[in-house]
């Protein structure tokens, strides 16, 4: 019998730690690759025009993160001095070093969100500027889903895209795990961004590839990225060796995200069940809020039984994902309830 030290580390940091399958690793030494520069590799052609026809859109490109995706479309879509506006949570934001306006010289406008991740019509309405020589000029709605792991109103996106169309706006849709919604929704994932002039999907998330994103949209905009990738030193060489594991992603990975959104209901209810905690979750997330006391005395009591958890502060996010199974999932709760006991 395998000794505690022995165990597999139970990583619930976040779900881009997964590592390549045994069948994904194949499917590297498989790839027929060429210089995708010169639009020459074969297994990024196949999975630009996979990803694209899957959600529905004219044409995809391949880059290295979802940062240089969302990146480069925030660039394509707006010019120096014009505006951007996004809930004040969503990762454009939040989470990418404020590259947009770093180097694009864009203007974030950032609307508050409710509780479930989401922005109201009327706010984003009222947050279009009029054209005016004060005001930088509105250019974009940029929306997410999910966000923080809840799924956002397909319906609800499509009003508010529909609403700022008419007003003259491009649509961004930052679905970094949009495939997570898709499993929950039971719904095509191509009727979801129907509504978005352009889509991000992360392929290193839940969906378990190394490394890779995909940005979907118009011929002409996706025209336009390529060379903002260049630009970005985001051009690739044999990058067929990383897109045959995003293929194998997309062949393979998608339906089992259903098996981590129950990952994380075991996992929350779990936790629940100790009536100490409070204890959220949405899809493959939980989310606790221990007192700050114990934040990090429970964070090295897990570390030291091979658990590791994120260092948020409350809430501390637990995600769960393909490297994770059910046996996991009753160690960190045997854990947590052996802090607290």
């Amino acid at each position: 019998m395998n000794t505690m030290s022995e165990e597999a580390i139970v990583d619930l940091r976040s779900d881009t730690v997964t590592r390549p399958s045994a069948g994904m690793y194949q499917a590297i030494l498989d790839a027929a690759v060429g210089d995708d520069v010169y639009g020459e590799d074969e297994t990024v052609n196949r999975l630009e025009a996979t990803a694209a026809q899957m959600l529905g859109k004219e044409a995809g490109l391949f880059l290295s993160s979802a940062t240089q995706a969302n990146l480069a479309a925030m660039l394509a879509h707006n010019a120096r001095g014009e505006e951007i506006l996004l809930g004040d949570q969503y990762h454009v934001y939040v989470a990418e070093a404020g590259g947009t306006s770093a180097l694009g010289g864009i203007v974030l406008h950032p609307l508050l969100t409710d509780e479930s991740g989401g922005l109201s019509l009327q706010q984003v309405l009222d947050a279009i500027k009029d054209d005016d020589p004060h005001n930088p000029i509105t250019r974009t709605l940029a929306l997410e889903n999910t966000v923080s792991g809840q799924v956002q109103d397909p319906a609800h996106h499509r009003q508010l895209a529909e609403a700022v169309r008419a007003q003259g706006l491009k649509v961004h849709l930052d679905g970094a795990r949009l495939m997570n919604a898709a499993v929950a929704l039971e719904m095509p994932t191509a009727d979801i961004v129907e509504p978005f002039d352009s889509v991000m999907l992360c392929l290193s998330k839940g969906l378990g590839a190394p490394v890779g994103a995909m940005l979907c949209g118009p011929a002409a905009f996706i025209k336009t990225a390529r060379r903002l990738r260049k630009q970005l030193g985001g051009g690739m060489r044999q990058a067929g060796v990383l897109a045959a594991c995003g293929l194998y992603a997309l062949e393979h990975n998608i339906a089992r995200l259903a098996d981590d959104h129950d990952s994380a209901r075991q996992l929350a209810e779990g936790i629940a069940g100790m009536g100490t905690l409070p204890v959220r979750h949405h899809t493959n997330m939980v989310f606790i809020e221990p007192e700050a006391k114990d934040i990090e005395p429970l964070r090295q009591h897990l570390e030291a039984q091979r658990i590791l958890i994120g260092e948020q502060k409350p809430p501390i996010r637990l995600v769960t994902h393909l490297d994770i199974d059910s046996g996991g999932i009753d160690r960190a709760i045997t854990a947590i309830h052996s802090f607290y006991g």
